[in-house]
């Protein structure tokens, strides 16, 4: 007769709240949802406590912001880049 596995306990981890109301959070935690200085958590309400999830609230495209304003580009607006792209790959109207 086979008997069930007994579920493992998930570790618990305790953090002291301050007067100020601010805790730390462990290093454990931390490293678990790649939290680093300067990031924002949210804590979820759920049946039972409460769900701490690190706030993805930053725009994935923020660090590729500027990176074409090294190219000579003459002028404003679409109709300038393609100038550009025509002038570099050497296009002309009778290609």
């Amino acid at each position: 007769m086979a008997t069930a596995a007994k579920p493992i306990p998930a570790p618990s981890f305790r953090a002291k709240v301050t007067s100020k109301g601010q805790i730390t959070v462990p290093v454990e935690i931390r490293r678990s949802l790649g939290v680093k200085p300067g990031d924002n958590l949210r804590f979820e309400q759920q049946e039972v406590g409460f769900r701490v999830v690190r706030d993805a609230d930053e725009n994935v495209f923020e660090k590729w912001r500027g990176i074409g304003t090294g190219f000579p580009i003459k002028g404003d607006g679409p109709e300038a880049i393609v100038a550009f792209f025509r002038d570099m790959r050497g296009h002309d109207d009778f290609d």
